[in-house]
């Protein structure tokens, strides 16, 4: 009798190749997610320095009105109409959400103004452990300073004084 040809893999075959896959994978996603929290906070501290400069912009087109929220900084609704100082248009609705903090990507962003109107505190922390790493805060000498969130009590800080001092170091 003759042996007819085989057609197909064998089931040994086939595990063996979803074993090959399985290990590329193993191998991959770790560095797939550290790659994307890398990103994330590199995005981050350019969001920082963005507020830097949208808070150097307000107080300059509104001089009588000093530092803004984010939620003045942004459009006050979904669209932005005519720029005033509390919707002022100077960044995007995810930005200036009107509820503090707002959320873009992967951070959560805060922007506390002293009693004066003549200070502000610039925060931004991940929204979870494996989208970011590190905690940024900025004053407005505009330089940006993070510290390891393992640190952190995962609440931006408030004051000059918790962003310059403590466990921040500069960017």
């Amino acid at each position: 009798m003759r042996k007819q040809n085989q057609k197909g893999f064998s089931l040994i075959e086939l595990l063996i190749v979803v074993a090959i896959i399985l290990i590329i994978a193993a191998i991959a996603i770790p560095n797939l997610m550290r790659s994307r929290m890398a990103a994330n906070e590199s995005a981050a501290a350019a969001t920082v320095r963005t507020l830097n400069t949208t808070e150097i912009a307000y107080s300059t087109t509104y001089p009588s009105t000093g530092f803004a929220t984010l939620s003045s900084l942004g459009p006050g609704a979904a669209t932005c109409g005519t720029p005033t100082a509390t919707a002022a248009c100077l960044v995007d609705f995810t930005l200036g959400c009107g509820t503090s903090p707002c959320t873009k990507d992967a951070y959560k962003y805060t922007i506390t103004i002293n009693s004066s109107g003549a200070d502000y505190v610039i925060g931004a922390i991940p929204i979870g452990t494996t989208s970011g790493g590190k905690d940024f805060c900025s004053i407005p000498d505009a330089v940006v300073r993070y510290q390891l969130d393992a640190a952190a009590s995962n609440t931006a800080p408030t004051t000059d004084s918790a962003c310059t001092g403590g466990n921040y170091s500069v960017l």
